[in-house]
């Protein structure tokens, strides 16, 4: 299950657009340096058609699917709380739960 967090507005080539944080389940994770466990969840942001009105009633809403790893090209990151740089090769992406939750495409010449 997901949960809309929060909403953020961006400035993209095109002008300003909502993009909506998205959270998934909790998870414990076992630290690679001190073998402690922790607890953490997923996130990641999708693009929205929204304006600001409705992003902000879109918080707190739950959806079905799951938050996934994807490999990418190798990038920095900085860790908030410690200030140390990382390199990642991967990034997190929502995957609805069944490939019938994806909307099609309708090409213009299809409508009229």
């Amino acid at each position: 299950m997901i949960i809309v967090k929060d909403y953020h507005v961006r400035e993209g080539e095109q002008g300003k657009y909502i993009s909506l944080e998205l959270m998934g389940d909790i998870e414990m994770v076992q630290s690679s340096n001190t073998g402690r466990f922790y607890a953490t969840a997923r996130r990641c942001f999708v693009s929205s058609t929204f304006n600001e009105v409705i992003a902000q009633r879109m918080v707190g809403k739950e959806m079905s699917g799951r938050i996934v790893r994807i490999q990418c090209n190798p990038y920095e990151y900085t860790v908030p709380e410690t200030g140390e740089v990382i390199m990642l090769a991967h990034s997190w992406s929502y995957e609805p739960e069944s490939k019938a939750e994806i909307p099609t495409t309708v090409k213009q010449s299809e409508v009229a």
